[in-house]
């Protein structure tokens, strides 16, 4: 935090830090550096006087605002560990997040908003806590004047930030000590707790927020992420106010009150970069050109995506139409587990080509290599491969909290020597890079990661379905979107009714972006020999790719392909009807 505030409240305390766009359009904040130092102090002073101390585990479930993120620099002053958890989580995922890290407390809002409408975020938590002993407090900000429960344990936060000193002096912290830690998902269905420490971590996240973006003094740097992902932490808190930019806090939605929002915003704010997901802009594309002409977007420089690959018409779409053409794309590359963006067509030589939907260059430090299957380097250009990254760099991961053997085992087992980011590539002609999606059973849902895995163990707790095998399908806005295949017990009549079911199950152990958009019953799954479930075969069914299923041999009886097939065009007919 001393990198993030006191360094620039000393030479200019009264420039602006946060913009909070709220929810409601026109509500614009201001925060500056000194008036963020302050809160921060105070909030890290009640949670001292709680008992949190250096090495604790906080979770904060707030929507995005001056006070979440001043919740994140007062952990970091102290020393204490936190865990955003996105506040559209369910009570279980979250609970379950609160039990792997052995949280001590939570951070939250009595309410969030967000469209328009109210998210109930104080009774999620406390629904999530019952079961988390670990917890001592919660600590309860107001985001509304609605009145919620209060019992033993919640302690009314912006109450106690009154009394509290405004001095915090900072615990002083090792270079490798944990900063935070941030769930995300894996191939199997528990998330993983991946841990980035101090010095490297907000080194990285400084130097490509700076040169990836031209970041210039004076600029306000648009980030549309929500903080409970990595993007909200390396590109609206940490990087940004490590260069002392003023950064933008965007609480709403792409559509809320109407499709012009975003620009609506750049326009009033005067945002220099705007850096948001494929998703939205695939989302907007379809309102068509005339909420974004509406807007005066001149003050635009650079433009940037970020989640997922983009796909052209979105890139051309957001380059044209947005940025008029004269604003720089950049098609940014990365993961939870980099800490910041690893592949982007910035920083390069002055006006270097950039092309579309093209990550291309890696960043200072950053050594790709292409593997074949067989483990061995891809030389050579016009090749693909696996990704990997040869050398370490300062943003990467240090391991996966409490179990290191698990981070061994994802990252440097398949590729010894080298991190896998379980990404596929293509290196182009002329050296460039393009990511062409996962490799292994992980879809993105509107720029969301998720193992199918974690679906799968959601459903698998209905009591009629025994079998669930879920894969991914593109989808013309999100990107991705969830494909389930279910078997269900015998005697089983009311399927539409157990569907229905499913989706209630999923929304509420995962969150409601995780729940399937088709839900297809079949006798039976295909699998090996082994028992092992093909999904490649059913990726090929629902992709339409039927004519080349490829190896079948492997099948313990092929006829089930044929089976499959058959109930996907019937379940395709009668959807069309």
């Amino acid at each position: 935090t001393v990198n993030c505030l006191d360094q620039h409240v000393e030479k200019s305390p009264n420039r602006v830090a946060l913009i909070w766009e709220r929810d409601e359009p026109g509500t614009a904040v201001h925060v500056t550096y000194r008036e963020l130092l302050d809160l921060t102090c105070r909030l890290a002073n009640t949670l001292k006087k709680y008992g949190i101390q250096k090495g604790d585990r906080v979770a904060i479930y707030m929507s995005v605002s001056p006070l979440s993120v001043a919740a994140m620099l007062a952990c970091a002053r102290i020393g204490a560990v936190h865990t955003v958890v996105f506040a559209g989580f369910s009570a279980e995922s979250l609970a379950g997040r609160i039990l792997d890290s052995g949280c001590k407390a939570v951070i939250t809002y009595n309410q969030g908003v967000r469209g328009g409408r109210i998210v109930e975020l104080k009774t999620t938590v406390d629904e999530a806590v019952k079961n988390c002993p670990s917890v001592k407090h919660v600590f309860v900000a107001q985001r509304t004047d609605n009145k919620v429960q209060m019992g033993d344990r919640d302690i009314p936060l912006e109450e106690e930030m009154t009394k509290a000193d405004s001095v915090c002096t900072p615990e002083s912290m090792d270079s490798e000590d944990i900063l935070f830690m941030l769930y995300t998902s894996g191939s199997t269905g528990k998330p993983k707790g991946i841990i980035h420490t101090q010095a490297g971590y907000l080194l990285y996240a400084a130097l490509t927020h700076k040169y990836v973006f031209d970041y210039q003094q004076g600029d306000v740097f648009g980030c549309v992420a929500d903080i409970g992902w990595i993007t909200g932490h390396s590109y609206v808190v940490y990087g940004p106010l490590c260069n002392g930019a003023t950064s933008v806090l965007f609480e709403s939605t792409p559509v809320y009150p109407d499709p012009g929002r975003y620009w609506e915003v750049v326009q009033r704010l005067k945002i220099n970069q705007f850096y948001g997901a494929p998703t939205a802009i695939r989302l907007l594309l379809n309102y068509g050109e005339e909420w974004v002409k509406k807007y005066d977007r001149s003050s635009l420089r650079i433009l940037g995506s970020v989640g997922e690959p983009i796909n052209k018409e979105a890139w051309q779409w957001f380059y044209q139409v947005v940025g008029e053409g004269r604003c720089t794309l950049v098609d940014t590359w990365w993961q939870t587990e980099t800490g910041g963006i690893c592949i982007a067509p910035r920083p390069s030589e002055e006006k270097a080509e950039i092309i579309p939907a093209m990550a291309m260059r890696p960043f200072f430090g950053i050594v790709p290599v292409l593997m074949d299957e067989n483990g061995q380097v891809i030389e050579g250009n016009d090749v693909s491969g696996a990704l990997c990254i040869a050398q370490p760099w300062p943003g990467m991961a240090r391991t996966i909290y409490g179990d290191h053997q698990r981070f061994i085992d994802a990252y440097f087992k398949a590729y010894p020597g080298y991190y896998f980011t379980g990404d596929g590539a293509y290196r182009t002609q002329n050296g460039y890079y393009q990511i062409t999606g996962r490799i292994d059973d992980i879809i993105n849902i509107s720029g969301h990661r998720l193992g199918t895995a974690e679906i799968e163990d959601a459903m698998a707790d209905h009591p009629e379905v025994p079998e669930t095998a879920v894969v991914g399908y593109p989808h013309k806005i999100k990107g991705e979107g969830a494909f389930a295949f279910i078997v269900l017990k015998e005697q089983t009549t009311h399927a539409d009714c157990i569907k229905e079911e499913l989706k209630t199950i999923v929304a509420s152990k995962i969150a409601k972006y995780a729940v399937p958009d088709h839900i297809l019953v079949v006798k039976r799954l295909p699998k090996t020999r082994s028992g092992k479930i093909m999904r490649r075969l059913l990726r090929k069914v629902v992709t339409e790719q039927s004519s080349n299923m490829g190896d079948v041999t492997t099948l313990d009886d092929p006829s089930v392909v044929k089976e499959i097939l058959d109930a996907y065009q019937k379940y395709k007919e009668n959807s069309s009807s």
